[in-house]
């Protein structure tokens, strides 16, 4: 038995631990943590020796709802600000406030210079629209990022939320089934 294959039988025991009911409920929350989402909780579920399809729809799962939880939080931060800011302009010009919201440009000016990876997101976001920068997203940025920045953008919280939802079905798919194919056929656990 290489290293590798002992690694993950001991993992298995560890798992096997576990009552049944709450596996699926562990890997639903490590597809919620960015940076691990449906990827890495994919490959700790099948690696645990769960079944794949399981594993797949409790790391979804996971995902999405740490998505639109801060999906939700983002639209009301970004309503107030352009809330706060028509507001402003219209105390300024001594008028009612009109339905003069700010670009998001002006909305969201940034303080600290912004990583290699966000500015590939928003590169991406220009040059392939809402569902391209999505679906590539994760290539980047973790998708609670993205979908941070679809909403500061003005994208609508539906759009986003669709589009966040295909990638990760596409995203989780290839990761559960690569994390499948690469323990059954590569390592043969």
């Amino acid at each position: 038995m290489t290293p590798t294959e002992r690694l993950i039988s001991s993992f298995q025991d560890l798992v096997a631990q576990v009552p049944e009911l709450i596996q699926p409920l562990v890997v639903l929350l490590a597809g919620a943590i960015p940076f691990l989402e449906v990827e890495g909780a994919s490959i700790v579920g099948i690696a645990g020796g769960m079944n794949p399809i399981v594993v797949a729809i409790a790391a979804m799962t996971g995902n999405f709802l740490s998505v639109l939880l801060v999906v939700l939080f983002s639209s009301r931060a970004r309503s107030a600000v352009v809330d706060r800011r028509s507001a402003r302009v219209a105390a300024m010009s001594g008028g009612p406030a009109e339905d003069s919201a700010p670009s998001p440009a002006a909305a969201a000016a940034p303080s600290e210079p912004e990583s290699k990876g966000r500015r590939r997101f928003k590169r991406w976001l220009v040059r392939f629209g809402v569902p391209g920068a999505t679906l590539l997203g994760p290539l980047a940025i973790p998708t609670q990022f993205t979908a941070a920045i679809l909403v500061a953008a003005g994208t609508p919280r539906r759009w986003a939320l669709l589009w966040q939802a295909v990638a990760i079905v596409l995203w989780g798919s290839i990761a559960t089934v690569s994390a499948w194919a690469a323990l059954t056929f590569l390592i043969a656990v």
